[in-house]
């Protein structure tokens, strides 16, 4: 072995840390945040980025852990409902890209069109911004009306001449509930879960929802990160704007 070869591994024995991609930590929903994070994860290896994904059926704890350091940035919410955590966790996380939109519908196992009877049982998520959401999808639908509010709850229904009855559930139980209600007002992610789309399967779909675009969301501060560039660049491609189209035919619209 020459003396430059003897020096070369000894540089690499002890710099070799230093050479190993820089690790880029993200919480993301199962699905589809981290199936479309999996499909990224070359990509940013080439680019020097170890994507670490970590999955969560939670949207609390991986805000937290933005907001704590555990995590440089996740993928799984909206923006109304990243200001309405903010404001209630005092949390400084901000929305650094929209990558797709998951449209919420109506679903039923009992009826074919959503033109409920009266006394009809509707079950809806529980969170804030999602449960405002859904009741506005029934609104377009002329069932009801409701007050000229940013977040709304069956508290603010001020027309219902059907008497529709109304359940708040946790996002997750939605689909479960198919069993016991007429109707349930569902987001894609959680649809998707249970092998429905609201293409396929919705009775009723949310006519604009341009606001409701998932998002990369990063603690205040950290948006010029070259990790965080390189992740939103490598989400904003058109690879993934065709994984998105191709893999989950029309339950996902991309946004970029």
């Amino acid at each position: 072995m020459t003396i430059f070869a003897k020096a070369f591994c000894i540089a690499t024995l002890f710099t070799g840390f230093a050479w190993a991609n820089e690790e880029l930590k993200v919480g993301s929903s199962v699905v589809p945040h981290a199936d479309i994070l999996k499909f990224i994860k070359p990509t940013l290896q080439k680019q020097g980025y170890d994507l670490k994904i970590y999955e969560f059926n939670d949207g609390v704890i991986p805000n937290i852990m933005v907001e704590n350091g555990e995590l440089d940035a996740n993928y799984f919410q909206h923006e109304p409902y990243l200001k309405e955590f903010n404001q209630r966790q005092g949390t400084h996380l901000v929305k650094v890209a929209s990558i797709h939109i998951e449209p919420m519908a109506v679903y039923s196992k009992k009826h074919k069109e959503f033109q409920p009877k009266t006394g009809a049982s509707i079950s809806i998520p529980n969170n804030p911004t999602n449960e405002s959401r859904a009741l506005r999808i029934v609104a377009s639908a002329g069932l009801i009306e409701i007050k000229d509010s940013e977040l709304v709850t069956p508290l603010d229904i001020v027309k219902n001449p059907k008497n529709l009855k109304f359940v708040e559930l946790k996002d997750a139980q939605l689909t479960r509930s198919l069993d016991d209600v007429d109707y349930s007002l569902i987001n894609s992610n959680f649809a998707i879960l249970s092998g429905l789309n609201p293409i396929k399967d919705g009775l009723y779909t949310e006519n604009k929802y341009s606001e409701y675009g998932n998002i990369i969301a990063v603690k205040a501060g950290n948006e010029e990160l070259d990790k965080i560039k390189a992740l939103v660049k490598a989400l904003q491609s058109d690879e993934v704007k065709n994984f998105i189209e191709e893999k989950y035919q029309g339950a996902l619209i991309p946004t970029f």
